[in-house]
């Protein structure tokens, strides 16, 4: 009974169409900023090192470095405030997390590139 009244709850927070990435692609997500009264539009672009959950609790970690330090950012996918998820590159991953990536740095942080049919190819 529980499970029912939660699953048409979160039904409606759900986004109809999720973008679809992979681990180690490059992706830029644009996320709505509210400043004020004031609203913009901001990209965040690098490596996606992890995802996580599923349904209502999915979750994907975004990394990049700016300068020689590294910046992560936890995105909730079905969030109002993520307008969209544009994957620009692949990347050729062989593991669900490249938390490895963390202590890289320079073109170590690089991953090989995969030929995709899912990635705008810039």
């Amino acid at each position: 009974m529980k499970d029912k009244l939660i699953q048409a709850v979160e039904a409606k927070s759900l986004k109809a169409e999720k973008p679809y990435f992979e681990i180690g692609d490059t992706v830029e997500v644009h996320c709505k900023i509210q400043e004020g009264d004031k609203t913009r539009v901001q990209i965040f672009s690098g490596t996606v090192i992890a995802r996580k959950g599923s349904k209502m609790n999915e979750m994907f970690t975004v990394r990049r470095m700016v300068g020689e330090q590294g910046v992560e950012r936890i995105f909730p996918i079905n969030s109002p405030n993520i307008e969209k998820v544009v994957p620009v590159r692949s990347g050729k991953a062989r593991r669900a997390k490249l938390y490895y990536l963390r202590k890289r740095t320079g073109k170590g942080v690089k991953l090989s590139q995969r030929h995709s049919e899912h990635t705008s190819g810039k």
